[in-house]
């Protein structure tokens, strides 16, 4: 440890706050540190590994793929990349797909498709939401902390509160797109209400706008339905996704509805490494692992047993979320950053603070009821 935090002050730049353990191995919803101590991980990488550490399927299609072929480029054709694009489409809105590297990355392809079917039109987002770190993500992400160092941003950006009358006023003919996470996970797991994104649809629809979801945190499974949108009774026009969608490897991609499947063309948009027939292999593991229903009925029902634990918590203020996404609040002078460490270094529980007194977790969907009682009786312990 102590030499990897010499290698870190002396060679990485300093961007991220890292808790002292080195972890080495990960099989299930389990990972073990340098010293062989297990921990219980309720967190999959902020819900990147919702298939679990090393799911076999994914084991097997990067091994398989690692040996025969890694990159091409999208000049020419493979395989997995053609078949993951089907595949997303056919489980979701039915149009065409762009394949990226990152959540961010889809974004700023969904923002290039909404400006490129309405040029010039201004893209309205939610407060509190949380989009991406790059400079059009970042532009759709209205938190001061995170906008201000790095002004002047990309303009044409408005935001408004997460009230249906509000944000159908701020929709008008001048407005190219509204982008929108159903579920805000950075922020704290903040369930957006039915009526607000039915909103967003019916003003998009009046005025002509692109409705776009955000499915990068909320997608996947995670919420006990494929898609989270699946739950709400409103169909976006167009979709990202990202974290689960590779089980662990690094890809992202825009999906969109049949209305603007051909809005992008030729030379309109690219990536040199985006859809590579690794990372596209891995993804189409990961979704038959996500698509399985029994699986997915199993989310929701393991999402109320997690929340019935939580709110037992004498700590515990109120919990919310949906399926294997929740998160609580801590009452009284809790300290949320200071449970979650607490938790990782007494309890060898992995979860993670949103901010002051939200702690999130999202752990494997793969998740048994054992472990989901065993997370609850560490976090438990926290008290005493």
């Amino acid at each position: 440890m102590a030499e990897l935090q010499a290698l870190e002050r002396d060679y990485v730049i300093p961007t991220y706050v890292r808790n002292p353990v080195e972890f080495v191995r990960g099989a299930g919803c389990k990972v073990w540190d340098d010293d062989g101590n297990e921990y219980l991980d309720f967190l999959a990488g902020i819900s990147v590994l919702n298939v679990g550490h090393c799911h076999p399927r994914v084991v097997e299609a990067v091994r398989e793929q690692v040996a025969r072929l890694t990159h091409v480029s999208n000049l020419y054709y493979t395989a997995p990349a053609m078949r993951l694009a089907a595949r997303l489409s056919e489980s979701s809105l039915g149009g065409k797909v762009f394949l990226t590297n990152s959540g961010a990355e889809a974004i700023e392809a969904a923002l290039k498709l909404v400006r490129r079917a309405r040029p010039g039109g201004n893209i309205v987002v939610l407060e509190e939401a949380f989009h991406g770190r790059t400079y059009g993500a970042l532009s759709a992400t209205p938190q001061e902390s995170k906008q201000a160092p790095f002004a002047p941003l990309v303009p044409g950006f408005v935001v408004v509160p997460k009230d249906p009358s509000a944000l159908a006023a701020a929709i008008d003919g001048d407005t190219a797109g509204v982008v929108i996470e159903p579920i805000q996970g950075e922020t704290g797991i903040n369930v957006l209400d039915d009526d607000l994104l039915q909103s967003a649809r019916a003003a998009c629809d009046r005025v002509g706008a692109a409705l776009v979801f955000d499915e990068i945190q909320c997608g996947m499974g995670r919420t006990g339905t494929l898609w989270a949108y699946q739950q709400t009774g409103v169909i976006p026009d167009a979709m990202t996704s990202a974290k689960a969608l590779g089980g662990g490897l690094p890809i992202g991609a825009l999906i969109t509805g049949k209305r603007l499947a051909d809005v992008l063309g030729a030379g309109d948009h690219g990536s040199t490494f985006a859809g590579g027939p690794l990372v596209a292999s891995a993804a189409l593991a990961a979704l038959e692992v996500c698509s399985d229903p029994a699986l997915l009925e199993r989310v929701a029902e393991l999402g109320e047993r997690l929340a019935e634990g939580l709110a037992a918590l004498p700590y515990v203020r109120s919990v919310r979320g949906r399926g294997l996404m929740r998160a609580i609040d801590l009452g009284g002078d809790a300290s949320a950053p200071d449970l979650a460490r607490r938790a990782l270094l007494e309890q060898r529980l992995i979860v993670n603070a949103t901010g002051p007194v939200t702690i999130r977790f999202e752990p494997p969907l793969i998740v048994s009821e054992a472990e989901i009682d065993e997370a609850v009786a560490r976090l438990a312990a926290l008290a005493r």
